[in-house]
């Protein structure tokens, strides 16, 4: 078998800094797909590149949960029609565990929709669904509402028991039905970031990545006043962190160690990796 491998990087649309830095990687570096953020502010200038390069793979990075301290996020939907999703100042709340107490799931499923007709409208061709914080793992409910959606729009989702036991969930607890699951997924914790660094995480992964298809989630943004205002107080996936991810996977270094390693760099709109999805 061969080894296959989708460096994906999250939170496109955030910040101009988020933008940049994915957009190099893309473009330069060794990102082969991207999912973007209908909610945040720097969406229209994301959206905008990828009309430009069609050629690009990028998918929807369904939000229900804003983490940052200074810089919260709304909904698309007015507030009216979501309000199980939002704090008292109408912002999508920071943290799962206040999420999964309000959320109603058909309110979820609403705001859903309409952050992907969103994307839609602007001419744009996701690939694929994928879930902020994988707060639509979290509970059988919501991991209804994603599945329904994919099957709705036609596009594979990220469902992978590894990422639900990640949030603090158990994927035991939930019915996943015959939806297509991924367990080869690779991405940075704390622990590394704090400890030997994700550069030197990032080339283990690499020199020993198992045959088959995997999936390495990373999060790069520039490094600058932007991003250390947007992560202030947070540390885990914070300005830092995402400079490292910048850095690593735009670098000559990350390119010569993927063709060292035999590793093809595919994307979800690739034939052989599609085929093995369903919603």
């Amino acid at each position: 078998m061969k080894k296959q491998l989708i460096i994906h990087a999250d939170d496109a649309g955030l910040a101009w800094s988020e933008n940049q830095a994915t957009q190099k990687g893309m473009l330069e570096g060794s990102i082969s797909s991207c999912s973007l953020m209908v909610p945040c502010p720097w969406f229209y200038n994301m959206a905008q590149f990828c009309l430009q390069n069609p050629e690009l793979d990028y998918g929807i990075h369904l939000t229900l949960t804003g983490e940052w301290k200074s810089y919260p996020f709304r909904s698309v939907l007015p507030p009216a029609q979501v309000s199980s999703l939002l704090d008292e100042k109408g912002h999508f709340y920071p943290k799962r565990n206040q999420f999964l107490e309000k959320v109603n799931a058909a309110e979820a499923y609403l705001e859903l929709k309409a952050q992907i007709n969103r994307a839609l409208s602007f001419g744009l061709a996701p690939s694929h669904l994928d879930s902020h914080m994988f707060t639509l793992g979290m509970r059988q409910d919501l991991v209804d509402v994603y599945r329904q959606l994919g099957k709705e729009y036609q596009l594979p989702i990220l469902l992978s028991k590894k990422l639900i036991n990640l949030t603090g969930a158990s994927a035991d607890t939930i019915d996943l039905g015959d939806a297509t699951v991924y367990e080869q997924i690779f991405m940075g914790d704390f622990e590394l970031f704090n400890g030997q660094g994700l550069a030197s995480y990032y080339d283990r992964v690499l020199d020993n990545l198992p045959e088959g298809l995997s999936l390495l989630l990373i999060h790069p943004a520039d490094r600058s006043a932007e991003m250390d205002e947007i992560t202030i107080d947070h540390p885990n996936f914070g300005a830092v962190w995402r400079a490292e991810d910048a850095t690593y996977f735009s670098s000559a270094h990350c390119r010569e160690k993927i063709k060292a390693n035999g590793i093809e760099l595919v994307h979800w709109g690739s034939p052989d990796v599609l085929s093995q999805y369903r919603a």
